[in-house]
């Protein structure tokens, strides 16, 4: 084996270890289940180990290429099962011991959780992108196809809109 395949493989695999966690909650946001996002983010990591040769710098970083991986993986998805899926929260908080502190936070992520099922899809995604993927506006542009300043528009907008819905009266 050549040593610059080598270099690739480690380099995917630095890529595997600091997104996998992240690229899930992306995939799960978006399909609404555990076992499609298994599958899907499982798909989009085996799209990227076979096109990593691809991967061009000056267009966004390894990151960001990969969400849109990952992004056209789901729809591809979302397609096949001609449905819509629901934005799902956060998994409870097992740090917290309190059951005031509990019973705020359920709350909380109820709010949340509304709020965001009330958001338009593309909302949902940018949020999503930005919050479980943890995604810079330039990375979001990436992955989307749309310029920096576009993406971080329409984030801002839909972080608006879910912090009126957030905090609407009941």
């Amino acid at each position: 084996m050549a040593p610059s395949n080598n270099t690739s493989t480690e380099s995917f695999d630095a890529l595997y270890r600091e997104c996998a966690h992240d690229l899930y909650a992306y995939v799960r946001t978006l399909l609404g289940d555990d076992a499609s996002a298994e599958d899907v983010t499982a798909l989009a990591f085996e799209r990227a180990y076979r096109r990593r040769s691809s991967f061009d710098a000056a267009r966004g970083s390894r990151r960001g290429w990969l969400f849109g991986i990952a992004r056209n993986a789901a729809l591809d998805e979302l397609r096949r099962r001609k449905r819509a899926a629901p934005l799902v929260g956060e998994p409870p908080d097992e740090t917290l011991s309190a059951p005031d502190e509990e019973a705020d936070l359920a709350i909380r992520r109820s709010t949340v959780r509304t709020a965001l099922a009330a958001l338009a899809p593309r909302d949902r995604e940018l949020v999503a992108l930005k919050f479980h993927g943890g995604l810079t506006n330039a990375e979001i542009a990436a992955a989307l196809g749309t310029s920096e300043s576009n993406a971080g528009t329409r984030v801002h907008r839909a972080v608006t809109k879910l912090r009126e819905a957030c905090n609407a009266p009941a």
